[in-house]
């Protein structure tokens, strides 16, 4: 089935046109940590809830969002949420209402957009106050007129100044307008099996590993070394696209023309090489082949991710997994990247704007909860002095790490993020690329009949482009 990335919302209602957008993810589980009490933490980073009482509010806050994850922050770390069961809570005398559409087949953007084209004739009740984006589709939402700028919430640049600028930029519109906040970050890293890191290079130290994989040249001769040892270097070419992808001088699209931009091709030719001589296999993300390498016996040397992958996605509280055993380490790899990403837009048209204000500043602004959220969470927060307050800590270690504290090589890839390559057609473009290209790694199209397929994919997908 072919996903209407676009949809109606956007083909009925953009008031400002297209411009940069950015990053992914629909598959990651949520966090089952405990997670310490919040109900006495410090909220001065969050605005004052007197005043947010005193200011005339509706009576229900209807959130939309994908999973549980945002819900699991309200619930551990916004001090004034109460829980009544799975689908609602209360702040105050204001009812929380839970919206969760999974993201499979675009259902939960379907949903969305069904409703905010309903927004302005819809009972004051049914509104929706707050809902969830993620960076790849982030301009559809961003450049129409169905978010409200964050000024509107009484939200200065002084509140938000602490966060990183690249985050910012996801939300952003065409007028350069700030529509979205994130209380998370989604730098990346390479993940490696330690055990394989020592029998094949001796060592699974770090800074020892990140000289076999510094750059793609070292990488690929690496991935021979491993296989002459019975591993491969990735479970697929996937695990390594968005490493390229964060990586290109150009946009998507182009004056409205498809445009794949070298550093893509790239990808395509190292991944090429790669699958042929066995080094890797051409498996579908998330799926059950591709999950293989969570386990020993997978035999596979890395996966490419942010904290989320590494903590929430690879089987980390499954007994007998590489993760259950604190068996990966963490490195640079051969690039900086970014991936996924959690973005919290008021709908306009809400009656709650002082709760939301002070659920945004409190998740994404107050420092003790932020770092509260690092600890209890194993997330890497949208809070630069916290984070390198935390890569500096002695006490923080992730056990899935073997005991490491990979913030710091977080922070250096978080600090050298450039996103003004990325356009509002990310997401159709690269599971149309990556799905295109699969066939040509596996021998069932050549390129230029991959590339083809791609053309036409994206066009069927988004029929405003050209090629």
């Amino acid at each position: 089935m072919k996903k209407k990335w676009i949809g109606a919302l956007l083909c009925l209602s953009m008031s400002v046109s297209m411009l940069v957008g950015c990053g992914d993810d629909s598959g990651k589980p949520t966090s089952n940590n405990n997670n310490q009490e919040s109900t006495n933490k410090d909220n001065s980073g969050g605005g004052d809830s007197k005043d947010s009482a005193e200011t005339e509010e509706g009576k229900v806050l209807n959130i939309y969002c994908w999973n549980e994850e945002f819900k699991s922050r309200i619930t551990d770390h916004y001090p004034d949420y109460k829980a009544v069961d799975a689908t609602s809570g209360t702040i105050g005398d204001i009812s929380v209402k839970w919206n969760i559409t999974p993201n499979e087949n675009s259902a939960y953007q379907n949903n969305l957009d069904d409703s905010l084209l309903k927004q302005a004739n819809a009972a004051t009740d049914d509104k929706i106050d707050i809902f969830l984006i993620e960076a790849d589709y982030a301009l559809k939402y961003v450049d129409s007129e169905y978010t409200m700028p964050i000024a509107d919430l009484g939200i200065t640049d002084e509140d938000l100044s602490s966060q990183y600028q690249f985050t910012k930029d996801v939300v952003t519109d065409s007028n350069g307008t700030l529509k979205g906040l994130s209380w998370q970050g989604a730098p990346g890293a390479l993940f490696y099996n330690r055990a394989a890191a020592k029998e094949v290079f001796g060592s699974d130290d770090p800074a020892d590993v990140q000289e076999y994989v510094k750059d793609w040249e070292t990488f690929a001769k690496s991935a021979k070394t491993l296989k002459d040892k019975g591993y491969n270097i990735m479970a697929s070419a996937n695990d390594s696209y968005r490493v390229y992808s964060n990586n290109v001088s150009s946009k998507w699209v182009v004056d409205g023309k498809i445009n794949i931009d070298d550093n893509l091709m790239k990808w395509v030719e190292d991944s090429k090489a790669l699958v042929d001589a066995g080094y890797t296999g051409s498996f579908d993300m998330w799926s059950d082949d591709w999950k293989k390498g969570f386990y020993p016996e997978g035999k596979i040397f890395c996966y490419f991710g942010p904290a989320w992958l590494i903590n929430f996605s690879m089987a980390a509280d499954t007994e007998g997994s590489i993760g259950y055993e604190g068996g990966w380490g963490a490195t640079e790899g051969p690039q900086g990247f970014f991936w996924g990403g959690t973005w919290i837009c008021a709908a306009a048209g809400t009656d709650n704007k002082s709760v939301i204000k002070d659920i945004m500043l409190t998740l994404t602004a107050n420092e003790e909860i932020m770092k509260d959220i690092v600890v209890d969470d194993d997330d890497f927060v949208n809070n630069k002095p916290v984070m390198e307050a935390m890569a500096e800590d002695k006490k923080y270690k992730s056990t899935i790490l073997g005991g490491q504290n990979p913030i710091g090589i977080y922070c250096k890839g978080a600090d050298n993020l450039n996103l003004g390559n990325l356009s509002a057609y990310d997401l159709g473009c690269t599971e149309e690329f990556q799905h295109s290209m699969k066939n040509y790694f596996e021998g069932n199209a050549t390129l230029d009949e991959a590339l083809d397929q791609f053309y036409k994919g994206v066009v069927e997908t988004y029929p405003d482009l050209t090629y």
